[in-house]
């Protein structure tokens, strides 16, 4: 269902957001051609005769491409058709030597569907159109050629598919949330990348203003959003500037817009085409493509366990909140280190709370990923483990990661030992410790009996001070409660 219910209003306006996201197929091959897809080769290297539309070629299904729709089909509880169409989407450009785009319109292969997720804590759900299939356009290249431009059509023919929303967001906090969990679908059933800065995974933000309950307003396009902090920043100013010329008595005009990061404001790149400009009709040289559906049931057998369904065992299986479960699913990297810590130690909640602070913390200041966690799972249970049982204190704990994590050492007990780092559990030499610091401070022992709490604080600082830190604070607290009494 959409969000209209419950939408934030802008200067008395309602905001409208849709998506177009192209997500690129991790195909080895081409969607119509051998030609390979890898980012990076010399301009021109990587397009074949099909690709560049000589006379005589023809194009021929990949069928991994197809497989690869299908995953995203099941992954979002679409209705995949049993049978769809292929068109020819008719305009000229210099990097689209066939003069149209091969691509889907009237039935895509992936129709309905939804992405839900949590914006804070309050459930969101969008509606999808349908995600169809087609083929990437070439690339003009204007910054190495004065008063020219370059071609390059390696990224001709490059799979692509095409994930439509209905309008269901109503903020740039919804729609930056939305894209988020889209590329977490995508890239973890493995059929994109999600490299945005190579073009992997490209969004287009479909954004009108209306007053509440006013018809839908004219929208505008903000083409290629490539990053999730720009997305954010277009969106926004789109907003701020559509809701300014309606409110200066100006008609908004439907426009295809860009979005630049150094001044932080969208421009108008061309007026917005419809369909009808297209004149899509059926390309001849592609028969309909037709999906069985054991072909369906067998790519569903194949399925990882999706991050939203990971989400709710964790909760159930673990007893995490679920702030905890949503933020391990982040990556099945991230699922699968957090399951291993939480098997080997049984502190579920304990492992939780490390790996989305020290864990990630550390991994952001290096910008890194789970992949290149250099602490393994078993050792983050050891460590777990140790405190748990109350060999070390949270503090020395963190000594220990630190060791592990640049490598000082392997073995959770061998760095306690040799750092010394182990609580004091010994209960008579605590108490002797305690009897000491009562003494040196009789005024905050008096002050504590006079009924100020700040003072009893005071004395375990000391404690913990005369401890060198190894006594353990909640054994500090119950004994020296006692003593005080």
């Amino acid at each position: 269902m959409s969000n209209t219910s419950k939408s934030l209003l802008v200067q008395g306006y309602e905001v409208v957001i849709g998506f177009e996201t192209h997500a690129q197929l991790a195909t080895q091959s081409k969607i119509f051609s051998r030609a390979p897809t890898a980012f990076g080769a010399e301009p021109n290297t990587q397009a074949c005769a099909v690709d560049l539309a000589l006379p005589g070629t023809l194009p021929v299904m990949n069928q991994g491409a197809v497989e690869l729709a299908i995953r995203l089909g099941l992954a979002l509880g679409s209705h995949i058709a049993e049978q769809s169409v292929f068109a020819r989407k008719n305009y000229f450009y210099p990097d689209l030597p066939k003069g149209y785009q091969i691509s889907q319109f009237e039935i895509p292969v992936v129709q309905g569907g939804e992405v839900g997720f949590f914006l804070g804590d309050e459930k969101k759900t969008v509606r999808l159109v349908r995600a169809h299939l087609e083929e990437d356009a070439g690339k003009s290249l204007h910054e190495d050629f004065i008063g020219q431009s370059g071609i390059d059509l390696n990224r001709a023919g490059t799979p692509l598919l095409e994930i439509v929303t209905e309008p269901d967001m109503r903020s740039s906090a919804e729609a930056v949330a939305y894209a988020k969990e889209l590329h977490k679908i995508v890239t973890w059933i493995g059929i994109c990348d999600g490299n945005m800065q190579e073009g992997s995974f490209r969004c287009d933000a479909n954004v009108s203003v209306r007053k509440p309950g006013a018809p839908l307003g004219t929208r505008r396009e903000i083409k290629n959003l490539n990053s999730f902090k720009f997305m954010q920043q277009a969106i926004d100013y789109e907003i701020r500037w559509q809701i300014e010329e309606i409110e200066d008595g100006r008609a908004i005009q439907q426009a295809t817009v860009l979005f630049d990061p150094d001044t932080g404001e969208t421009r108008a790149m061309r007026t917005k085409e419809d369909a009808a400009d297209y004149r899509y009709f059926p390309d001849p040289d592609l028969p309909p493509l037709v999906i069985a559906r054991d072909w369906v049931e067998q790519v569903r057998a194949g399925m990882p366990e999706l991050p939203r369904q990971m989400a709710e065992r964790l909760v159930r299986d673990y007893g995490l909140p679920e702030y905890d479960a949503t933020t391990l699913t982040q990556s099945p990297a991230m699922a699968a280190y957090f399951e291993t810590a939480a098997k080997a130690c049984g502190q579920a909640k304990l492992v939780s709370n490390w790996i989305m602070g020290e864990v990630s913390r550390r991994l952001n200041a290096d910008e890194s990923d789970m992949a290149a966690v250099p602490v393994t799972a078993a050792q983050l249970a050891s460590l777990i483990g140790r405190i748990a049982d109350g060999t070390v204190s949270n503090n020395a704990a963190k000594q220990v990661f630190d060791a592990l994590w640049t490598g000082e050492g392997s073995e959770v007990d061998a760095i306690i030992e040799a750092k010394g780092l182990k609580q004091m559990n010994d209960t008579g030499a605590l108490e002797k410790i305690i009897d000491e610091v009562m003494a040196a401070n009789a005024e905050n022992v008096a002050q504590f009996r006079a009924g100020k709490e700040k003072a009893f604080n005071a004395l375990v600082g000391q404690v913990m001070k005369a401890s060198k830190g190894k006594a353990n604070p909640q054994q500090v607290n119950d004994v020296l409660r006692q003593k005080l009494q």
